[in-house]
C-alpha cells in the first residue's frame, strides 16, 4: 500500500483554507480539523512551504 502524500499544489490550498477559515474568526485548532490534516502536519507544512502568515493585530 501506498502512502497518501498530497501533491505541493494540494498542500498550498489546505494551508490557504486554513487561514481563510481563521480569517473569518474561526480557531485555528479547529479550522485545521476542518481541512482534516493534523495539527503537527499542518505547522510542519507550514514550515516547509514558507507561507507567510499575517496575525490580526486588532480591527
Amino acid at each position: 500500500m501506498t502512502n497518501k502524500r498530497p501533491k505541493p499544489e494540494g498542500l498550498v490550498t489546505k494551508l490557504r483554507q486554513v487561514e481563510v477559515r481563521v480569517g473569518q474568526r474561526m480557531a485555528r485548532f479547529d479550522a485545521i480539523r476542518e481541512v482534516r490534516i493534523a495539527e503537527q502536519t499542518y505547522y510542519r507544512w507550514r514550515k516547509q512551504s514558507g507561507v507567510i502568515v499575517f496575525l490580526n493585530c486588532g480591527d
